[in-house]
């Protein structure tokens, strides 16, 4: 019945299952373990021969519901919940790659990816080949006989370019390789993973998925179309043979969630599940606001520069346009020229809150080069599309006047 449901109803009942007593919302089920009355019984359940919870770590029935409700939401065909959106690209990379792989990512990330690739996965042998997305060609000549994915964000965070998403997975699959996109930015409103051309979703549902800024959390969405049956991926043979379309799903859950331990904790899994109930009312506000703040910014005489894909000279406005059908996100950056002015700008404002999230109900400013981006080199900040004077606003759902005036005030 739910698959029936348009998006904005599967919102509030997708996955969604009677609680006891009649509940209408997800119980909290806070419990670290689950008893079986036989030893077979739960001997059954690790070997997979019955459905069952065992131990939080691995799986929870509030965090279950949320899955199912992300799964439907993004056209999966299963879903796996993390303790974070980092937590979850970690999952999603490492499920895929071994120690001498390299994978192949749009250099315009955000800095925790940037780091997790480089750095961190690094240090395990595995390379990060960093590629403009927006240039296609030279995307199709960085792949090689090691690469084992394409890495891309929905529209890039900072940078807020947009990348023509199904060029991208038509080149990843003429080379038999998965196509991963974080879709943070746009959500499942703007955009499903099969309009994009995904073959795996990540988002960080700290984000808009949950728009209140009141818990950390991330998932993987598996749409169980990419042939895991190849020479490429020796090492998902078993898992292809007993699960077939489920085969990552089933390797991601089974193998390094379970080892690496970043499941949620089922409070949080309950506020998002609350949360995403709102999700396409919320979107449609951010990006409207996003769109108006935009274009005063540009008309201000103290702005240097405005980058916002929903601005009709934008170089990613016609793509966007096709993609997120006009509707073009809530985060926006701008500059003044240098560090000082936008240091002074952002304690100058009164409504905006300076702190490092996006997606918030509340509008957020921050500024990446000290903070976020700190550690990186001028050449790495370059690649990230980040500059000194760069001020990012995540545009909240405020009444869009006072949203205008707190920055007319700050800037004058």
């Amino acid at each position: 019945m739910a698959n029936h449901f348009r998006f904005s109803t599967l919102l509030v009942h997708g996955g969604l299952e009677p609680g006891p007593a009649g509940a209408t919302t997800v119980p909290i089920v806070q419990s670290s373990s689950f008893a079986y009355d036989t030893a077979e019984g739960l001997e059954d359940v690790f070997r997979g021969r019955q459905m069952g919870q065992v131990y939080t770590r691995i799986g929870n029935p509030t965090t279950e519901s949320l899955e199912r409700r992300l799964a439907l939401l993004d056209g999966g065909v299963a879903a796996l919940a993390t303790s974070s959106g980092m937590a979850a690209i970690t999952t999603a990379v490492m499920t895929i790659v071994r120690a001498g792989d390299e994978i192949l990512s749009s250099s315009s990330l955000f800095g925790g990816t940037f780091s997790l690739f480089r750095d961190t996965l690094g240090n395990f042998g595995i390379t990060t080949r960093f590629v403009d997305p927006l240039d296609l060609e030279g995307v199709r000549n960085a792949i090689n006989e090691r690469t084992r994915l394409l890495f891309v964000e929905s529209i890039g965070n900072p940078k807020l370019d947009v990348p023509d998403l199904p060029a991208l997975a038509k080149i990843a699959h003429d080379a038999g390789l998965p196509f991963l996109v974080d879709a943070t930015v746009t959500t499942p409103y703007l955009a499903t993973g099969g309009e994009l051309g995904a073959d795996i979703i990540i988002h960080s549902t700290s984000k808009y998925l949950n728009g209140t800024g009141n818990s950390i959390g991330g998932v993987i969405i598996d749409r169980g179309v990419f042939d895991w049956n190849s020479p490429l991926f020796p090492h998902f043979q078993p898992f292809y043979k007993k699960y077939r379309s489920f085969a990552f799903s089933a390797r991601a859950r089974k193998l390094i969630h379970k080892d690496v331990g970043g499941c949620p904790a089922p409070l949080n899994s309950f506020l998002m599940t609350e949360g995403i109930q709102t999700l396409a009312l919320r979107m449609e506000r951010h990006c409207s606001n996003a769109l108006a703040l935009a274009r005063f910014l540009k008309s201000h005489p103290k702005v240097s520069w405005v980058k916002y894909p929903g601005l009709e000279d934008s170089p990613d406005h016609e793509v966007a346009k096709r993609l997120y059908g006009g509707r073009y996100g809530g985060l926006i950056t701008f500059g003044t020229g240098d560090k000082p002015s936008a240091f002074r700008i952002i304690n100058s404002l009164k409504l905006a809150r300076n702190l490092a999230n996006i997606g918030d109900a509340k509008t957020l400013v921050i500024h990446p080069a000290s903070t976020i981006c700190c550690d990186y080199s001028t050449e790495e900040k370059a690649l990230m599309g980040v500059t000194e004077d760069l001020i990012r606003i995540s545009v909240g759902i405020e009444d869009p006047q006072d949203i205008i005036d707190d920055f007319k005030q700050a800037l004058e």
